[in-house]
C-alpha cells in the first residue's frame, strides 16, 4: 500500500474536509483567485463548456466548481430507449452484480446491502447491474438522473472519507461501502433504480435539487427521508444533485431492465448524456 493511501488510514477526515469546506466557500478574493487558478492550470479545465467561462467573476472557488454548463454543451443520448451517463468522468468499474457483490478493483469488491446500508433496500439489485463513475477535479460537478425517475426515499450513511482517486480505489478495501454517501432511491417505470452520490476526503459537501446541503452535517447514524408523495419527478437527463468536489456516483440497476453499454470498461472516459445503458424488451 502507498505511503499517501496509508497516511489516509490516520488522517482526521471531518476536519480536513471541514477546512477544505471554509476555503471553498471563502470570498476573499486572494483565497478564492489562487483556488481557481491553480485549479484550472493544473487540471486543464475547458472553461469554454461553462455557461460563464470568466473564472474571476465567481463569488467563490465551490460556485466555481459547481459551475453550470453551457446550453447545448451535453445532450442526452437521441435513442429513447437508451440511460444515459449521469456525469462527466471515467468509469471506474462497470458491470453485473454477482451474488450480490459490486466490484470494485484489483480483487476488492463489497455487498450491495454494504453500500445501501439495508439488506431489504438492496434486494432488488442483487443480480442486477451498476455502474461507479468518478468525477475528477476537472469535471462538471453537477450529477444528472439516468432515466426518469420519481424520488422515493434518500439515506444519509455516515462514514469514513477516503480519497477515492485511482490508488486508493485499488488498495482499500469496500471503499465505497466505507465513505460517507447519500443513497437515493428512484420509482421508474422499470422498477426501482439507485444513485449514491459517495463523499470523499476534501468533499465538502453533497446538494440535491430538491432539498439542497446533505453532506454536511456530517452523521453518526444512518439517518432516512421519506419522499413518497411529495411528487418530486425528475426527467432524464435532469440535474439531481452535485459534489462540492470532486468524488463519485454509483447507478445500480435491477436485473433485465436494461444492457450496459458494451463499450464501456474500466477507465473509459465518459460524458454527461452519453449511452450508459439500453432498455430491454418489456
Amino acid at each position: 500500500m502507498s505511503f499517501v493511501t496509508t497516511l489516509t488510514y490516520v488522517l482526521p477526515h471531518r476536519l480536513l474536509s471541514s477546512l477544505a469546506r471554509r476555503l471553498a466557500y471563502s470570498q476573499d478574493p486572494r483565497t478564492r483567485r489562487w483556488l481557481i487558478d491553480t485549479v484550472v492550470r493544473r487540471f486543464g479545465v475547458d472553461l469554454s463548456e461553462a455557461a460563464n467561462p470568466d473564472p474571476a467573476s465567481y463569488a467563490s472557488f465551490n460556485a466555481f466548481f459547481t459551475r453550470a454548463l453551457r446550453e447545448g454543451a451535453r445532450v442526452p443520448d437521441p435513442d429513447p430507449r437508451a440511460l444515459v451517463m449521469p456525469a462527466d468522468g471515467h468509469i471506474s468499474q462497470c458491470g453485473a452484480i454477482e451474488a450480490g457483490r459490486i466490484f470494485q478493483a484489483k480483487g476488492q469488491s463489497f455487498t450491495v446491502a454494504e453500500l445501501l446500508g439495508d439488506e431489504a433496500d438492496a434486494a432488488p439489485y442483487l443480480d442486477g447491474s451498476f455502474a461507479t463513475v468518478y468525477l475528477s477535479p476537472r469535471d462538471y460537478h453537477r450529477v444528472h438522473m439516468p432515466w426518469t425517475g420519481t424520488l422515493r426515499e434518500t439515506v444519509h450513511v455516515p462514514g469514513r472519507l477516503f480519497s477515492v482517486g485511482t490508488a486508493a480505489v485499488g488498495r482499500v478495501p469496500r471503499l465505497f461501502a466505507r465513505n460517507e454517501r447519500l443513497v437515493c432511491h428512484f420509482d421508474t417505470d422499470f422498477g426501482p433504480m439507485v444513485q449514491v452520490m459517495v463523499g470523499a476526503l476534501l468533499v465538502s459537501g453533497v446538494e440535491t435539487v430538491w432539498s439542497g446541503e446533505e453532506i454536511p452535517a456530517y452523521g453518526d447514524r444512518i439517518q432516512r427521508k421519506d419522499w413518497r408523495g411529495r411528487g418530486i419527478t425528475l426527467q432524464r437527463f435532469e440535474e439531481m444533485a452535485r459534489f462540492n468536489y470532486g468524488s463519485t456516483v454509483i447507478v445500480l440497476l435491477p436485473k433485465g431492465v436494461a444492457e450496459l453499454e458494451p463499450s464501456l470498461h474500466a477507465e473509459s472516459p465518459v460524458r454527461l448524456g452519453q449511452r450508459l445503458a439500453m432498455r430491454t424488451a418489456d
